[in-house]
């Protein structure tokens, strides 16, 4: 039996166990809501904004490791959904996105919501498809998910034009598709792995330095034996939060622009740079011309276009993480590495020096306090996200991340507004956690209608608000280096949140000191609502220790330093 373009859509959403997309409709994607209007396959979940419902299902994505799908229609409605593919793209978050198109004929004519969404997503998908013909999108729609999920994941967009979605076609789903170009190497050079765990053993200061590539493959367990094993110190990048256990005596922190003090000297002073999953982003390296002078590098990674990209690596190792890691415990066991118990020594005494701390004031709340409190009172219980700026750094450095993908954040992009809608999709994925977002009294701003989707569909969370009346980050550089001349970023008028999230079906509360903040956190969590908690915070604090633009990783600005 033949059937429509838009029950392709359905039949193959099945077929991939999708449990949940969201989305917003419009007249070229018309044909396919019919469609999901008539099955009981998913739950689909509607927006108030395009952009939120992307933002959604990345987060979906990586909370779970499983393929985020969301829907949207043509013209304004893709031109929405980009900035959530961009943001999933930097981050390579596995999801299928399906936009409506005009139909064929008049591609091209400028016709009503017309865009050229296949050009538009082209720079920032892992690839993209507009489908011309009924036949081909069994296929497209298969490659899509194989595309998002396989070797470094990435975001997949389908543009269907609306007479393809109601066209009749053969629907067969079973037809495996072979794609000459496109063989990503998943095992280890075994050779090559050799190699660099031979000279890794003779090291005298090797150094972990983990990415957002071990969350994705799944292997924080071998990465934890590794250490175990081995006894070589650990750093992780933004996104890579919870690979090692926050109380390991092995990691010395989060390295890069808002990096720890010890984690950014070992990176300066290592001579042996193991690179797992990481692609040297500028935020880590600081001055590249100084970066690691001392180090030789071995670099892992899926992507081999990542690798000499920016660092020219000893030992490039092409694979996936989750092999490869289980390929170097294997041939860790004929290696004898040596004693690194000295330069263990010489990073806690920098960890000792000058640890991660802020300056309690008794007049406003400091925004540490209230993400390191949160950890204390939920710790394992919460999965957390933020938006960016100022807060997302502080949740980075005071949050103690246990475990992958307990944290979900915008790290290559840096998109404000993600954290609302990025908390929503995460409560779908994990019913059973306490959602937590943290963010700023500018960001929130940008995704807030989406707190009354959060009532219609039952998925509370909880939203904290570090309010310093201020676009921080950007304020904090005006008054570092444009001599304070605030431009722009000073938040005279606001929102009541409280009254803001009642009126949407939420529950709020303004906090201005410990006790009312520990009462609104219990009460938040209590509730089952999704919650909105305005902390008043100290207006002027900064995000330290901090690598100025065009300076060494250990040239950092420390608390106390003007």
């Amino acid at each position: 039996m033949k059937i429509t373009g838009a029950r392709m859509v359905i039949e193959a959403l099945n077929e991939e166990k999708t449990e949940v997309v969201f989305g917003y409709p419009g007249g070229a994607i018309m044909n396919v809501y019919d469609e999901i209007y008539k099955q009981d396959f998913f739950q689909h979940i509607l927006t108030k904004h395009e952009q939120a419902a992307v933002h959604a299902a990345d987060a979906y994505a990586r909370s779970t490791g499983r393929v985020g799908v969301a829907i949207v229609t043509s013209g304004p409605g893709f031109t929405n959904a980009v900035t959530g593919l961009a943001t999933a793209y930097t981050d390579s978050i596995p999801m299928v996105v399906i936009s409506g198109q005009v139909p064929t004929a008049v591609i091209g004519t400028d016709a009503f919501q017309e865009i050229d969404a296949v050009g538009i997503s082209r720079s920032c998908t892992k690839h993209n498809f507009l489908v011309n013909d009924v036949a081909d999108l069994p296929r497209v729609l298969k490659l899509a998910f194989y595309l998002a999920r396989s070797g470094r994941p990435g975001p997949v967009h389908i543009d269907l034009p609306k007479d393809v979605s109601a066209n009749l076609g053969d629907f067969d789903y079973t037809k495996n598709f072979d794609l000459p170009t496109y063989k990503p190497t998943t095992k280890g050079n075994v050779r090559q792995i050799k190699n660099a765990l031979e000279h890794i053993a003779k090291a005298k200061r090797p150094l972990l330095y983990v990415g957002g590539g071990a969350v994705l493959s799944n292997c924080f367990e071998d990465i934890r034996a590794f250490v175990e094993l081995t006894k070589i110190p650990v750093v992780e990048t933004l996104m890579a939060r919870g690979i090692m256990r926050s109380d390991s005596e092995y990691l010395f922190g989060m390295l890069g622009m808002h990096g720890e003090y010890a984690a950014n000297m070992a990176m300066s002073e290592t001579d042996m740079i193991i690179c797992l999953g990481a692609r040297f982003d500028d935020r880590v390296t600081g001055r590249l011309d100084v970066f690691a002078k001392k180090a030789h590098v071995v670099h892992v990674d899926i992507d081999p276009a990542s690798i000499a990209k920016i660092i020219k690596p000893n030992y490039p190792i092409v694979g996936d993480l989750g092999i490869v890691m289980k390929q170097i415990l294997e041939e860790s066991k004929d290696i004898s590495f040596d004693d690194y118990s000295e330069w263990k020594d010489t990073l806690t005494a920098y960890q000792k020096e000058h640890p991660l701390r802020f300056e309690e004031d008794s007049d406003r709340l400091k925004p540490q306090w209230v993400i390191q409190r949160t950890g204390e009172l939920l710790g394992d219980k919460a999965l957390i996200s933020t938006d960016v700026g100022q807060h997302q750094m502080w949740t980075a450095q005071f949050y103690p991340f246990n475990y992958p993908r307990q944290f979900m954040t915008s790290g290559g992009l840096g998109t404000m507004g993600v954290g609302l809608p990025y908390a929503m999709g995460v409560k779908r994925a994990h019913p059973d956690k306490i959602s937590v977002n943290f963010t700023g009294d500018g960001s929130i701003m940008m995704n807030i209608q989406e707190i009354i989707t959060c009532t219609q569909y039952n998925l509370p969370h909880i939203n904290i608000i570090l309010n310093n009346n201020y676009l921080g980050m950007v304020r904090q550089w005006q008054t570092r280096f444009y001599e304070d001349r605030l431009a722009e970023t000073l938040l005279e008028t606001q929102a009541d949140f409280k009254m803001l999230s009642e009126s949407m079906g939420g529950v709020g509360y303004k906090v201005h000191t410990k006790e009312e903040f520990d009462k609104a956190l219990e009460d938040a969590v209590a509730s089952n609502k999704t919650a909105m908690i305005e902390v008043i915070i100290d207006r002027r604090e900064e995000v330290l220790p901090m690598v100025p633009n065009g300076h060494a990783l250990n040239e950092m600005l420390l608390l106390g330093d003007k």
